[in-house]
C-alpha cells in the first residue's frame, strides 16, 4: 500500500477499524537497514510474502506508506470466495493455455482452504468461519452461463452445485433472486483482525515492520536493491512490490497496469434476532452475479454487512452510500427502516483480462497485483508464490505466468468513465432483474 505520506495514520472509518489494536502500529523506517528481501505493502499479499520467506530462514522488512491494513486489506468484504471472477473456464484456457489453466484452476479452488488453513496453523483470531459462499444469479442469462460453467469447474474439484426456488431463499433469506450457485469452501473473515494477525506471526519470525515509511525511491547500486524512504533506506538482494488498488509510479509502468475502482461497504447496527433470523441463516457469505455486484455477510453480534461498487470524487470523497442502502432493502426487504452504523470504502485493482498479474520487471524485482475483488484469498496465493520465486523456484514452475507489464488498454478514457459507467451498468443490471 502507497497513500498516506504522514506519521500520523488517518484510519478510515470501518466497522473494521474498531477492531485495531496497538500492536498494530509500527514505527517508521529510520536510518540504513539491510535485509535479504524488502517488501513494499504491509496488506495480506505482502505479509504472506514475509511470512513464507521468514519461514524459510530469510530477512525480510515490510514497508507500509500506512500501517498494517489500512489500505484494502483492513477494508474490504473479508468475503473468501475460492474462485476467480468474471473468466469462464473457456476463457480462462484461451488467456493462459492448457498449462497455466490447470494451474490456476487449481489454485484458486483451494485458495480459501489454504487460507483456513494458514490461520488455524497460526491460531489467528479474525472471526474466521468457512460456512460458504451463495452466489445468487440475477438473470435467466446469469443462470444459463453459471450452469454452463459449473460442470467443468466441479471437474476439477469445485464441489459446487446450482440451488433454485425455496432453497435460495432458505440459505439466503431473500426473495430477489431465484437461483444461485453454493460454493461450500466459501467463507469469512474479520480483514483487519487477519491483516494484524498476519503482522504478529511476521514479527514474531523476525520480520521488521515499518509503517508510515512512504517507498519513496527505488534504484540497484552496488548490485543490490535499495529502497529509500523520507527518513531511512533498506539494500536488500530482491524487492517484493505489493500494493495492489493503491500502487504509485514506484515501478515504472506498474500502475498504468492496473484500474483502481472503489468498493463501498455499509453495516447496521446489532439487530434483533426477529429481525435477522432469516437473513444468511447459516452463515453463508453473499454475492450477486449484477455488473454493480452487491455483497454480504452477517456479523456475530448480528450486525449486517452490505457491500458494492461506489464512485470516489477528484478530491477523494467516496459517493454511491444511499443507492447502497436502498439496494440491501430491495435484497433484504428485513432490513427496512434499520439503523446504518458505518459506511466506508477503499480502493481495489482491476485488471484489463481480470486475472493476478505476477511481474518481475528486472532481476530480482517481483510485484504481484490485481485480484479483481477477489483479494482476500488470492493475495495469499500470491504472497505464496512470490515466495517461492524469491527462494529459487524458477518462473515456469509457478502458479500464476510471469507477465510483462503491460499498460491497461485505453486506461484514462476508461478510468475517467469509471463513474458515468457505474450508472449505465446499473440500469442494465435493473433491466435484466425486471
Amino acid at each position: 500500500m502507497q497513500a498516506p505520506t504522514s506519521s500520523v495514520v488517518d484510519w478510515p472509518g470501518s466497522l473494521w477499524a474498531e477492531a485495531r489494536v496497538a500492536e498494530a502500529i509500527h514505527p517508521p523506517l529510520n536510518g540504513d537497514h539491510r535485509a535479504d528481501v524488502t517488501v513494499i505493502g504491509a496488506g495480506f499479499t505482502g505479509l504472506r510474502t514475509a511470512i513464507e520467506l521468514a519461514e524459510a530462514g530469510t530477512s525480510v522488512v515490510v514497508l507500509d506508506a500506512g500501517d498494517v491494513g489500512w489500505g484494502a486489506s483492513g477494508r474490504n468484504g473479508g468475503q473468501v470466495n475460492p474462485m476467480l471472477p468474471f473468466n469462464s473456464p473457456k476463457q480462462l484456457r484461451e488467456l493462459v493455455g492448457p498449462v497455466y489453466f490447470e494451474r490456476l484452476t487449481a489454485a484458486s479452488l483451494s485458495s480459501a482452504d489454504d487460507l483456513f488453513a494458514f490461520i488455524a496453523r497460526h491460531g489467528i483470531a479474525c472471526q474466521a468461519r468457512q460456512r460458504g459462499w451463495l452466489r445468487v444469479l440475477h438473470s435467466p442469462a446469469a443462470r444459463r452461463k453459471a450452469e454452463a460453467d459449473l460442470s467443468e469447474w466441479n471437474e476439477h474439484g469445485a464441489g459446487m452445485s446450482l440451488i433454485d426456488g425455496e432453497d435460495v431463499t432458505r440459505l439466503s433469506g431473500t426473495r430477489a433472486y431465484s437461483s444461485g450457485v453454493v460454493a461450500p469452501r466459501g467463507g469469512a473473515v474479520h480483514p483487519l483482525m487477519l491483516a494484524q494477525g498476519m503482522a504478529t506471526v511476521a514479527r514474531n519470525l523476525g520480520v521488521m515492520i515499518h509503517g508510515s515509511s512512504r517507498a519513496e525511491r527505488l534504484e540497484r547500486k552496488d548490485g543490490n536493491w535499495q529502497v529509500s524512504t523520507g527518513a531511512g533506506r533498506v539494500s536488500s538482494d530482491w524487492v517484493v512490490v505489493a500494493t495492489n488498488g493503491y500502487t504509485d509510479d514506484l515501478v515504472g509502468g506498474l500502475r498504468r497496469s492496473i484500474i483502481p475502482i472503489n468498493p463501498i461497504q455499509i453495516a447496521t447496527e446489532p439487530l434483533p434476532e426477529k429481525i435477522i433470523s432469516e437473513i444468511l441463516p447459516e452463515g453463508h457469505t453473499i454475492s450477486d452475479s449484477r455488473r454493480v455486484i452487491m455483497y454480504a455477510r452477517r456479523e456475530p453480534d448480528n450486525r449486517i454487512v452490505y457491500g458494492g461498487l461506489g464512485k470516489l470524487d477528484r478530491n477523494g470523497v467516496q459517493s454511491g452510500f444511499d443507492w447502497l442502502q436502498r439496494d440491501a432493502v430491495r435484497v433484504f426487504p428485513q432490513l427496512a427502516g434499520v439503523s446504518w452504523s458505518h459506511r466506508w470504502g477503499g480502493q481495489i485493482a482491476l485488471t484489463e483480462d481480470h486475472l493476478p498479474h505476477l511481474h518481475e520487471p528486472r532481476t530480482g524485482l517481483l510485484a504481484g497485483l490485481g485480484y479483481n475483488g477477489r483479494g482476500v484469498a488470492m493475495t495469499n496465493v500470491m504472497g505464496k508464490i512470490m515466495a517461492q520465486r524469491v527462494l529459487g523456484a524458477a518462473p515456469d514452475t509457478l502458479a500464476f505466468p510471469m507477465t510483462k507489464l503491460r499498460p491497461f488498454g485505453l486506461r484514462a478514457l476508461k478510468q475517467f468513465g469509471m463513474g458515468p459507467a457505474v450508472g449505465v451498468m446499473r440500469a442494465l443490471d435493473w433491466l435484466e432483474t425486471r
